[in-house]
């Protein structure tokens, strides 16, 4: 049996995270692999000053900051503080889950250990989620430069941005050149691949959408603080937006809802909700709204009606994943710009008769290209 390595984004707060690795891992080993996830932290060496100096480097190092980065400091402090004990609720929750569901390697510090690890196992997949995002640290760690070439395979990754800035050219150009097996999660992905490689890379699914409904159900569990009665769910990464909110307020209001807040301070008791959990609510709902790509491809899975909404918060837009989600799946009119005319009760009229055999020509495509990448990548 061959061992593969998956090298994606490891962390246990964000449910779509999490819930890729999980199909990944699934969708792996149905083709009769035995998987590991590489869990990986960069280990941090403190240097040993004098705590005034310590204290004064920090002082210095905040007021060299703009205005909006000291914003932002003072607020993730702020947050750090006072919701201290729901957010380690929720890192438990997320660590339980990952135990529990996913195959993970001890924790492995420091760039040199890789490069032993390419006996260890046959292949190395990159991917889903945002490995190659320009901002994101350790890059040749997403890469797989420390893998053998002919061991590489890239399953689905996103850039996370519509273009990659200028500076990331000859760096990403050398990295993605050196993968044989080359796929991409979105449409500008593609593109960005074309421009710098010349290169055509495969637009692939989400891992998350290679497994079924009844797979995902057979993966959840009651969520604890779930209404008995309908309910409206949102799930917003970013600010709500006053239309988001006027909407939520409008449908909860008309059709008797209780609204559901996931990932949310203000519904204190549903934070440390789980993916297990998470799935569970999006099964239950009567309609979802989200600026989540994941909360969108959840709501395509179990033919929810749902409005996506722009994510509102700093940095490059992230629209670009959604745009080639709802367009593959002939979607395009649950974005809130396509929505925002129509009554409220027809928000809840949905066809998703298409979808069932998009998903399966997209599945193929994804086995397809999994099967060549596991047999001649060595």
């Amino acid at each position: 049996m061959k061992k593969v390595a998956i090298v994606t984004l490891v962390g246990y707060y964000n449910y779509g995270n999490r819930l890729q690795n999980y199909a990944t891992q699934e969708v792996i080993e149905s083709l009769g692999c035995k998987t590991q996830t590489i869990v990986y932290y960069k280990r941090v060496l403190a240097e040993k000053v004098p705590l005034d100096v310590a204290i004064k480097r920090k002082v210095v190092s905040f007021f060299n900051k703009t205005n909006r980065e000291k914003y932002h400091a003072i607020k993730i402090r702020l947050i750090n503080t006072l919701y201290k004990n729901l957010i380690n609720e929720r890192y438990k929750a997320f660590k339980l889950f990952t135990q529990t569901n996913i195959y993970e390697t001890d924790i492995l510090y420091d760039n040199y250990i890789f490069n032993g690890l390419h006996g260890d196992y046959d292949f190395f997949v990159t991917g889903s989620d945002q490995v190659w995002h320009p901002f994101i640290d350790n890059k040749p760690l997403y890469f797989l430069t420390f893998a053998p070439k002919e061991k590489r395979i890239a399953y689905a990754p996103s850039f996370g941005v519509a273009e990659l800035p200028e500076s990331c050219f000859e760096e990403y150009k050398k990295y993605i050149s050196e993968i044989p097996h080359l796929s991409v999660r979105e449409q500008s992905g593609a593109d960005i691949i074309k421009k710098l490689t010349g290169r055509e890379a495969a637009v692939l699914v989400d891992p998350t959408l290679m497994l079924t409904k009844e797979k995902w159900i057979s993966v959840s569990k009651p969520a604890m603080h779930k209404p008995t009665g309908r309910y409206l769910l949102t799930y917003f990464l970013g600010k709500l937006s006053d239309d988001a909110k006027k909407l939520i307020k409008t449908i909860s209001v008309n059709n008797n809802l209780e609204v559901v807040q996931l990932a949310s301070f203000k519904d204190r008791k549903r934070f440390s909700a789980d993916p297990a959990e998470f799935i569970d609510y999006v099964n239950s709902s009567d309609i979802v709204l989200t600026d989540s790509f994941h909360g969108a491809v959840f709501s395509i899975l179990f033919e929810k009606p749902f409005i996506v909404f722009d994510r509102i918060h700093e940095g490059p837009s992230m629209i670009t994943r959604v745009e080639t989600l709802l367009s593959k799946f002939k979607l395009e009119s649950r974005r809130w710009q396509n929505v925002r005319d129509k009554k409220i009760n027809d928000l809840f009229e949905i066809d998703f008769s298409h979808v069932p055999s998009i998903l399966e020509a997209e599945r193929k495509k994804a086995t397809d290209f999994l099967k060549v990448a596991l047999s001649e990548s060595r």
